[in-house]
C-alpha cells in the first residue's frame, strides 16, 4: 500500500520536503539509533564531504546491506537531478555512515555495468519503486557500494 502511494508524484514531492527534517529530529532524539525510514526498509545516515564546499553533509538514505557492505541509490525521489550526496561521493569517496547506531568509515564506489544490473534485482525486491523513479527522472540512478575501511584507507577485515 505505502509503496503504491509513493509511486505518485505528489507523495514523492511531499516526502522530499517532509522526511529529511523528521528524520533529523528522530535521529537527534534517539542518538542515531532509530530512523523513520527504517520502519519500512533498512536505512543509514551518510556523512559526506561537500563536493564544492568541503563542508560535512548528512543525509538519511534507504540502504541494502550486502555481504558486509551497504548499497545506496541516488533516486532523489524520481527527480530529474542527481541528489547532491552522489556528487559529494564522486568527489570525495571516503565517508562515514551510521547504521543501527554504529558509526563506520566507508569508501564509496559507483556501481556500473553488469554488477549494477545484478544489484537492481535485489533493490527492486526491497523497494519496487526504484525503476519508476529512474523512468520518471529520465536519468540513470547512481548506485554506490559503501565498503568499510580502516583509518589507513585499507579495506576493513571481513
Amino acid at each position: 500500500m505505502f509503496s503504491r502511494v509513493m509511486r505518485t508524484r505528489p507523495a514523492r514531492a511531499a516526502a522530499r520536503v517532509l522526511l529529511p527534517p523528521a528524520e533529523r529530529v528522530v535521529a537527534a532524539v534517539t542518538r542515531g539509533r532509530l530512523q523513520l525510514s527504517s520502519a519500512l526498509v533498512p536505512s543509514l545516515t551518510l556523512r559526506t564531504t561537500g563536493a564544492r564546499s568541503g563542508q560535512p553533509r548528512e543525509t538519511v538514505l534507504m540502504c541494502m546491506p550486502e555481504d558486509g557492505t551497504w548499497i545506496v541509490v541516488g533516486s532523489n525521489f524520481g527527480e530529474a537531478r542527481h541528489p547532491a550526496w552522489t556528487a559529494n561521493l564522486l568527489a570525495h569517496p571516503e565517508a562515514l555512515i551510521r547504521f543501527r547506531g554504529r558509526v563506520t568509515r566507508v569508501a564509496a564506489e559507483l556501481v556500473v555495468g553488469a554488477e549494477r544490473e545484478a544489484i537492481w534485482v535485489d533493490l527492486e525486491a526491497q523497494w519496487p519503486d526504484y525503476r519508476a523513479y529512474e523512468r520518471d527522472a529520465g536519468r540513470e540512478l547512481r548506485i554506490f557500494r559503501l565498503t568499510p575501511v580502516r583509518r589507513g584507507g585499507e579495506n576493513a577485515p571481513e
